[in-house]
């Protein structure tokens, strides 16, 4: 039988983030790929012992849950945890999903028409530019520099496109690891305000805020949210998840905002899947509220760790092979964003890293057109010695790719 696949359906297998997933399955392959968290900081003796209590406490939880999810998690999430961030949440204004990827993949559902303008950072996150493009978006990129997005020119491309939505992450963008400066977040979101342009926040990477230096922490913001601070018919809404402070296979993120889009959200949420895994999140609520685990602590490790690997990351990069590369070390989440050494292009350098042994994530699939000069490299996966051989093995590669050129 010959397919006939919706034409947005293309764009989905044609995707080289495919194959680069495929690639990074192989048990001895290296990945500095991925958006993944350290796996040897998992609380594993905690999520055994929330697991086995759960399942045999009480047998609802392997019930149907509510579409909107586990009500005692959310109103967990929307008490100390996100008060604690000046984020205030009406009642119902909070739907929990299967990771940050389905909120965005939601409200996209439910607020995007084809053909629509949507204005994203550039570069950004693979994963809302996949979603974006299923449903048909013209996605217009917005500069910036190291303070966030660039508010003369977020000005002149939304009276020139009159775009429905912004995605921004302010605390970490993916890739580049940008944290937007106070003033910044002010006016950018008085801007969106002031022409009526919805903002998405993802502030999946905001808990990773590392320590610069001995007694210098860094300076921490408020999220567009808070700034904001309106419950009910707002122009933000805060999406976050707990797969890069937990653990991914929970596949629990959340989003937060007025009534009236979670509402739409969970009606479409519904027809995708009735409800995220109401036992994920119920291991997860006893682990976070009765257990002995203390989630800022946890961040607090992760921090330490992170911080460290991402600094043997840079010392990595000073070798011989990476002369006149180029990136700004962030002050948190899980990525460099490094501009290659003159002559080298991301995807024929992938294919070199794959047979060597090593992947990264080439500059295109985080861009909304060029970045063949750019790669991202995660630091937070790897342990310390897988981290330092990969790092050899893309010396290794950029060094044999630049001589044949």
């Amino acid at each position: 039988m010959k397919y006939e696949f919706s034409s947005r359906a293309h764009t989905l297998l044609s995707s080289p983030l495919l194959s680069i997933r495929k690639e990074t399955r192989r048990g001895t392959l290296i990945s500095l790929a991925e958006e993944l968290p350290a796996e040897e900081l998992f609380p594993l003796s905690l999520l055994s012992e929330a697991a086995s209590t759960v399942i045999s406490t009480d047998a609802s939880a392997l019930q149907y849950g509510e579409p909107e999810g586990y009500g005692p998690l959310r109103e967990w999430l929307t008490g100390d945890w996100l008060r604690s961030k000046g984020v205030a949440v009406a009642d119902g204004g909070v739907l929990l999903t299967t990771g940050s990827q389905q909120a965005i993949d939601l409200l996209s559902r439910v607020y995007i028409d084809p053909g629509d303008h949507v204005l994203v950072e550039n570069p950004t996150s693979p994963g809302i530019l996949q979603a974006l493009r299923m449903q048909g978006a013209v996605i217009i990129p917005v500069q910036g520099d190291g303070d966030g997005l660039l508010p003369d020119h977020l000005r002149r491309t939304i009276r020139s496109y009159r775009p429905k939505m912004l995605f921004a992450a302010p605390s970490f963008t993916n890739p580049s690891g940008v944290l937007w400066s106070l003033a910044r977040r002010q006016e950018i979101l008085e801007l969106c305000i002031s022409h009526n342009v919805l903002i998405v926040e993802d502030d999946s990477y905001g808990d990773l805020h590392f320590q610069r230096s001995e007694g210098h922490p860094s300076k921490r913001y408020p999220t567009l949210y808070a700034l904001e601070n309106v419950s009910e018919g707002g122009h933000v809404l805060y999406i976050g998840s707990f797969s890069k402070t937990v653990a991914p296979a929970l596949r629990t993120g959340w989003a937060a905002g007025s009534r009236e889009l979670i509402g739409m959200m969970a009606a479409a949420k519904q027809m995708a899947d009735w409800q995220s895994s109401s036992l994920n999140q119920r291991l997860l609520h006893h682990l976070l509220s009765v257990s002995a685990f203390d989630l800022r602590e946890h961040i607090a490790l992760l921090n330490r760790e992170y911080n460290t690997r991402l600094k043997l990351m840079a010392e990595l990069l000073k070798r011989p092979a990476w002369k006149s590369s180029v990136y700004d070390m962030p002050s948190g989440g899980m990525f460099l964003w490094v501009s290659l050494p003159e002559g080298l292009d991301a995807m024929a350098l992938l294919r070199a890293a794959l047979l060597k042994g090593v992947a990264f994530l080439p500059g295109p699939l985080c861009s909304v057109s060029g970045g063949s000069d750019r790669i991202r490299l995660n630091f937070s996966h790897p342990g310390r010695d897988e981290l330092l051989l990969g790092m050899n093995l893309m010396s290794e590669a950029v060094t044999e790719f630049t001589a044949r050129s």
